[in-house]
């Protein structure tokens, strides 16, 4: 594969974004999977959601389609359950042992 890695974003996906920083040209820096993405019109600290427009082989292009005011949704790979979920999902501990204080003599 001579090391080339294929872009983790195609033209025409949206994604959720924050834009991390402004590049020279005043376009605002954003990275999904860690793939940057340059989208105009934005400055750091926006969220919003983009469209792909343009991908080359290390850096892509998105354009606005909505100014979010909470950031983007980020999947995880972990599970979060409350503790009440747990302990409904626990089945109940059944004691095999006898309590006794000799311990095991």
């Amino acid at each position: 594969m001579d090391g080339e890695r294929t872009a983790p974003v195609k033209v025409g996906e949206t994604h959720e974004v924050s834009i991390d920083s402004v590049g020279g040209k005043g376009d605002g820096i954003a990275k999904v999977r860690g793939f940057v993405i340059f989208v105009p019109n934005v400055k750091k600290g926006d969220f919003v959601k983009i469209r792909i427009t343009k991908v080359l082989q290390n850096v892509g292009f998105g354009e606005v389609t909505e100014k979010l005011d909470r950031p983007p949704q980020r999947s995880s790979k972990f599970v979060t359950i409350s503790p009440e979920e747990l302990r409904r999902s626990e089945p109940e501990a059944e004691s095999h042992y006898e309590e006794t204080d000799d311990f095991g003599e």
